[in-house]
């Protein structure tokens, strides 16, 4: 791992952003063998900038996968890594942070996925080469295996290539590439199957990455997919034993399936609201038609009360089924969340169907839990919850979850859903959660056996991972290894015992031990380790299970020395290791670490600062950058060219200006608030983005009426977990638990994660967002000793920024422009302020001519803008009242009016 720079080769015709970052190469190398997936991810990068700057290497891991290596190389020094016990790491980095010889690793967890970043100050002209390597077991899912790359490279890389090799002794039955990058990229990927091997590629070049033929982003950005199956010729499963170690892998097919008694527990409090509960009732309908007659099933809807469809099972006849249709139809979501009190009653109600002899002894009991939001109302601890239920499940019966949105406690869900035989998956709230919940259901709806006993020689067999399973799922794979004598066993037999449907099933499997020698051997990309890597990675996951299910202290410790030992042994970083970066002398230290909150990150890493850097406007977006264009005032003109004024802006106490480019008006109104409020501008769960200002009171009031201005502006990226706060006297961007700080006394520019702060010294802030997106807030100073007025914001917004569909806020509504009509002219009091009808989402009122200032180019006197007036905060204009647009937290997302 400890590859030099110096073969990069020729380094010209990169393209570089406005931070003169060039990507050299961008390479993921993965290579599957028997199910376990070794991935490589290497970038090449090359700071051509006059000055040091940060350069930063952020990757996607997937959760549940064990990061074995990170190196670094800079201009030829290498860094390598090194697996330490968690403390002694931390100690190791706290040492080298005192000398100023430290820097930090970012993991944090991100959806399925936890991110690995790490920011280099690289000086000018210099080369890295970052490269991290992780592994995986790839898991069968609805009779497919999936292997899932995030590939997301930032910018465009000369060389780009994604190689992915499968070998699979057991033999191939298909091989499928689904097109998850995107329509851009269809035929780019080649894919060469074989009898037992695959090899998958996509290479698009510079000018194939590009989101449009002018365009300097990168259409690269997501998941890159491969999907599965091998062949499969006994019914007791496969034994696979190289080096010391077996591997069972155990999927029978074309067996009925069993009969099950099914509880639905969904979540109906006030979070559910919206196009969240819209898909749940649709998948809900979809999920109850395949209920099977052989199955019982009931519902539970909860908030902070808990109501029952029927407080008992029932047989899904086509009659109840309709009749529940009917029941979750009529749910409306409101309240708190008591998920507790919840779950119990689910229990309750299986617990006494079994006492009272109503359960097929060869069914398979479960709940399915529904939620998007921790518990609000009855108990509250969720170590207490996940007692509760634990005690009262049993062991009898299964507990799966689905987490919907982003701000579900996702972790806890898996915890309390693997304590109790089951599984978890977040589900994302948009307007594919109905498909997503309806193949998360496919994967439990299908149970073909139960009470699963694996027995091997136990002469010859040892450190098994597991030799029970309560339950089997159609399209599934249950997977055990352990170690194995090889040297006095010429074969291994496995015999499985399992109930099925009418029937007790005895599986019997006989593998020669030398059968796999010759074809591992012959494969130069086959890992001749990949039973060991097996092994451990099961055990470490089963370790961790039991940890969880620990009833005492002292047990709990014990297993956490057996974790930690194994995380050792085998180089992987598990929550009680970290992995330690080091140069060669060991004088420079960088520490990989698990965060303790895993909403934040572990230590900070660096972040680039120009302070009193030259005035330029490179990076800028040009509407920015202004040129003033004098407006003569007459009652019948339209706005000015789009070049120059057409833009969403709030200014002042505060006004508002909607531009609609294709009527080519500008409509104004302004909003009456209380000072401390916080109305929300821009919410847009579609790309993550969220706009929210802070409102502050003048000094005193005037005529009765106490003017407010925007005192502080919240920006939050959730997609990049990035929030800026802007107010009158800071600049502050915080990722996690790391953030800097500029004053307004400051010229110069913040780079993170693809985001650009430009600061103008006692003048404004932009921020853009690659192409997509760009902001610019400006300050307004008073004289300090003025008896009325106060220092506030204003915020421009261009009508090009691509917000999705599903913006909304007081501007973010208007990026899908309605309708407007403005008719029936007549003269007003004043000359200059003739009145109009307004017609436009289903309203009619009167609208007043006006003038609103634009500040860019003149902060003092600004530059008029001819507008129409709607009065009354907006109303008919804007969706339902004002006070809608009010959020409780600088960076939170509104609720649609």
């Amino acid at each position: 791992f400890q590859r030099s720079t110096s073969d990069w080769g020729y380094v010209g015709d990169l393209v570089e952003d406005d931070d003169k970052i060039g990507l050299y190469s961008y390479k993921v190398q993965s290579t599957i063998t028997s199910r376990l997936a070794n991935t490589m991810i290497q970038a090449r990068m090359v700071n051509n900038a006059k000055r040091p700057q940060p350069i930063v290497f952020d990757v996607q891991v997937p959760k549940g996968a064990f990061i074995d290596n990170f190196t670094m190389d800079i201009n030829g020094i290498t860094f390598t890594s090194h697996i330490r016990e968690k403390s002694e790491a931390r100690k190791m980095y706290a040492q080298a942070k005192a000398k100023g010889k430290a820097a930090g690793i970012v993991r944090s967890n991100a959806l399925d996925m936890e991110n690995f970043q790490t920011e280099v100050n690289v000086p000018p002209g210099m080369r890295i080469q970052f490269q991290l390597h992780y592994h995986e077991m790839i898991r069968r899912r609805l009779s497919s295996y999936e292997h899932i790359i995030s590939v997301k490279p930032g910018r465009l890389a000369k060389h780009m290539e994604v190689d992915v090799r499968i070998i699979e002794p057991q033999g191939l039955r298909y091989v499928h590439v689904p097109n998850s990058l995107g329509d851009h990229f269809n035929g780019m990927t080649t894919i060469s199957k074989g009898e037992k091997k695959a090899h998958v590629s996509f290479k698009p070049t510079m000018a194939q990455q590009r989101k449009c033929p002018k365009c300097s982003s990168t259409a690269v950005d997501g998941n890159f997919v491969v999907q599965y199956d091998v062949n499969r010729e006994t019914t007791g499963g496969e034994l696979e034993i190289f080096n010391g170690y077996f591997i069972h892998f155990f999927a029978p097919e074309n067996l009925d399936p069993l009969p099950k008694n099914i509880l639905f527990v969904i979540d109906v409090s006030g979070s559910m609201w919206g196009l969240k509960m819209k898909q749940t009732i649709e998948a809900m309908k979809a999920i109850l038609s395949e209920l099977r007659a052989a199955d019982q099933f009931s519902l539970i809807d909860f908030n902070h009360n808990v109501r029952c469809w029927r407080d008992n099972l029932v047989s899904a006849t086509p009659s109840q089924v309709e009749d529940a249709k009917k029941y979750i139809q009529t749910i409306h979501p409101n309240g708190g969340t008591n998920i507790n009190e919840a779950l119990l009653r689910a229990t309750f109600i299986l617990n006494e169907a079994k006492s009272l002899g109503m359960l097929d002894p060869n069914s398979v009991s479960m709940i399915v839990l529904v939620s998007d939001g921790d518990p609000t109302v009855g108990e509250l601890k969720l170590t207490t919850i996940q007692k509760n239920v634990k005690q009262s499940i049993k062991d009898e019966f299964s507990l799966f979850c689905l987490g919907i949105g982003f701000d579900v406690d996702y972790d806890f869900l898996q915890r309390i859903a693997t304590d109790n035989r089951g599984m978890a998956q977040r589900i994302f709230g948009n307007q594919e959660t109905s498909l997503q919940m309806k193949n998360f259901y496919n994967q439990v709806s299908t149970p073909l056996l139960k009470k699963i006993q694996f027995n091997y020689p136990q002469e010859s067999v040892s450190d098994v991972t597991q030799s029970s399973f309560h339950n089997y799922f159609g399209g599934s794979e249950i997977v055990v290894a352990g170690k194995v004598d090889t040297e006095n066993l010429q074969h291994l037999e496995s015999v499985v015992t399992a109930t099925a449907a009418n029937a007790e099933l005895v599986m019997e499997t006989l593998r020669d031990v030398e059968e796999l020698d010759g074809f591992m051997k012959k494969d130069k990309y086959a890992d001749p380790e990949f039973t060991r890597k097996l092994w451990a990675y099961l055990t470490v996951n089963q370790m961790m299970a039991e940890r969880n299910a620990a009833p005492t202290a002292a047990l709990k410790r014990n297993i956490t020395k057996s974790i930690l030992q194994m995380s050792l042994d085998h180089h992987i970083v598990t929550p009680f290791t970290a992995m330690l970066i080091e140069n060669a002398e060991k004088d420079e230290i960088m520490l990989a670490d698990q965060p303790k909150d895993p909403r934040k990150g572990c230590c900070p890493g660096t972040l680039g600062l120009t302070p009193n850097a030259p005035n330029n406007n490179k990076g800028i977006p040009a509407w920015a950058n202004v040129t003033a264009v004098p407006v003569s005032f007459m009652p019948e003109q339209r706005s000015p060219p789009v070049s120059s004024l057409s833009i969403n802006r709030v200014d002042n106490d505060p006004h508002f200006t909607i531009h609609l480019p294709k009527s080519q008006n500008n409509i104004c109104f302004n909003i009456n608030s209380e000072p401390g409020k916080i109305l929300n501008l821009v919410s847009d769960p579609g790309t993550g983005v969220v706009v929210n200002g802070q409102l502050v009171g003048a000094k005193k009031a005037e005529n009765k009426k106490l003017n407010t201005y925007f005192g502080k502006i919240g920006f939050y990226f959730k997609q990049k977990g990035l929030k800026v706060e802007i107010s009158t006297e800071t600049i502050t961007l915080k990722d996690g638990s790391y953030g800097i700080t500029l004053t307004w006394a400051d010229t110069g520019h913040i780079i993170r994660k693809q985001l650009l702060i430009s600061v103008k010294k006692e003048s404004n802030v932009t921020i853009t967002v690659g192409e997509e997106m760009s902001f610019m807030v400006l300050l307004h100073r008073v004289w300090k000793k003025h008896p009325v007025n106060v220092d506030f914001l204003g915020i421009y917004i261009p009508p090009e920024n691509q917000f999705s569909p599903a913006a909304h806020g007081l501007i973010g509504q208007f990026a899908s422009e309605p309708e407007v009509s403005i008719h029936h002219q007549t003269p007003g009091q004043a000359p200059e302020k003739p009145q109009a009808i307004m017609e436009v989402k289903g309203n009619k009122f009167t609208v007043t001519r006006g003038v609103q200032k634009d500040y860019r180019t003149d902060r003092v006197l600004g530059t008029d803008v001819l507008c129409w007036f709607v009065h009354n905060s907006g109303k008919g204009f804007i969706d339902g009242h004002y006070r809608d647009y009010l959020v409780p937290h600088l960076y939170s997302f509104m609720k649609k009016p």
